[in-house]
């Protein structure tokens, strides 16, 4: 099988039910931005960093195929099964979340991006996550988009801006503070 088709050259793309659309349609950005979104969280768990972390991050990785194929489909037309998004997804990212908070000092400040490499790297993924959760609101906007993907983008965020936390009192980095200067 041969990776280009040609399909695409005049800036068309199809969805899964055979729509085509142009390449700037709002649901191409929303699941390449998920698409991006993944390849950073495959940098984040190819660092140096806990095995258990690595394991929730593969989890997440496959949600984010999930997500992509709900994005990528024609919600009129496609006739593809594709896997769900669960409420349990969402339930996990919330207790893990929850379980780095108890081991975390209060958060009394903003948190500047940064301190070493795969703090900064958590800080980038999160960027990513939440332009990925604006596109898919605005996607949403206007054509059906299961309101799982969108709660689901919104705790991801959250989940990455606690292990940017957790990875930092891991390795032993001073938090990066913002203090205003006023």
């Amino acid at each position: 099988m041969k990776i280009y088709t040609k399909t695409g050259d005049k800036g068309q793309t199809s969805l899964i039910g055979g729509t085509r659309v142009p390449k700037y349609h709002v649901r191409i950005e929303s699941y390449g931005t998920v698409d991006e979104l993944n390849s950073y969280i495959g940098l984040v768990m190819c660092q140096d960093i806990d095995a258990h972390h690595q394991q929730i991050l593969k989890e997440i990785q496959d949600r984010l195929f999930t997500i992509g194929s709900s994005l990528a489909s024609d919600p009129e037309r496609s006739k593809m099964k594709i896997p769900d998004l669960l409420e349990s997804d969402i339930t996990l990212l919330e207790k893990e979340i929850d379980t780095m908070n108890e081991v975390l000092p209060e958060l009394k400040h903003f948190i500047l991006p940064g301190g070493n490499s795969v703090v900064s790297y958590c800080h980038l993924a999160r960027c990513v996550c939440r332009r990925a959760e604006r596109l898919t609101v605005q996607l949403a906007a206007e054509s059906f988009v299961d309101n799982n993907i969108t709660i689901y983008l919104n705790r991801l965020s959250d989940y990455l801006f606690v292990l940017a936390r957790k990875l930092s009192a891991d390795t032993k980095t001073a938090e990066n503070i913002w203090i205003p200067r006023i």
